[in-house]
């Protein structure tokens, strides 16, 4: 009886190993000075042969993570033995992986359509504040507030999108262009064990403030040049360094 699923096909008593007749009729083949030499040598060559093919199909099966499968041994065989329990099980097993492969493939796609698309994109410390609507006590000092957060930024068409992670598919907040009235540097400011932090702004019309900063003086530079080319926008005056 064959079972086939997915692209594993069981078949019962594979590992079948040799049998007395064979082995009879190896050692009538050979000379009667040799024959006790080549009986022996040939049962030996038949376990051998035996135990490779068993440490392959074990190999094969631990490539699929396929732990606690139930061996059984009769009359010289040696054969896996599973329930229709536990073939449901390993084709649930096999779904699973495909469905995990596909959403890899799917990232790995989507990272690639960024990278050869995008005008610009990295990983940004990104934190958010709203600026005071008029009668309201101007925003508190929060300078000393580590709320900073990575995300991965992307500069595509007329969007900046905000994603989690670059592996991510669907991005967490996005902002247009054409609503970005103001893009500028910030003080540099000093973070536990990563040193020096260069920092900029992006402003919206809505009033809500992106606050992006890098190790990297050089990422800032070009994400501040990009903006303010893709934004139509003039150069702010510099804002003298903090630390």
């Amino acid at each position: 009886m064959d079972d086939g699923f997915g692209k594993i096909k069981v078949i019962p008593d594979h590992f079948q190993v040799s049998t007395p007749a064979s082995e009879d009729s190896l050692q009538n083949r050979s000379s009667p000075d040799s024959q006790p030499s080549t009986g022996n040598s040939s049962r030996s060559r038949s376990s051998l042969w035996s135990r490779q093919k068993l440490r392959r199909a074990a190999f094969m099966l631990n490539l699929f993570s396929l732990r606690g499968l139930p061996w059984g041994g009769a009359d010289g065989q040696e054969k896996v033995q599973l329930t229709a329990a536990e073939l449901e099980s390993l084709r649930s097993e096999l779904a699973d992986r495909e469905e995990r492969e596909a959403h890899l493939k799917a990232q790995l796609e989507h990272i690639d359509e960024i990278l050869r698309s995008a005008r610009l994109s990295g990983y940004l410390y990104i934190r958010s504040r709203w600026t005071a609507l008029p009668g309201e006590p101007a925003p508190i000092d929060d300078i000393d507030v580590d709320d900073w957060l990575p995300r991965f930024v992307v500069l595509h068409g007329q969007c900046i999108f905000f994603y989690l992670c670059s592996t991510d598919l669907s991005p967490q907040d996005s902002t247009l262009l054409s609503d970005v009235v103001e893009v500028g540097p910030l003080p540099n400011f000093i973070r536990e064990d990563e040193g020096t932090q260069y920092s900029f702004y992006i402003l919206t019309r809505q009033g809500l403030r992106y606050e992006c900063s890098h190790v990297s003086e050089v990422q800032v530079d070009t994400w501040l040049s990009a903006l303010r080319t893709d934004c139509k926008l003039g150069s702010d005056v510099e804002v003298p360094n903090g630390s």
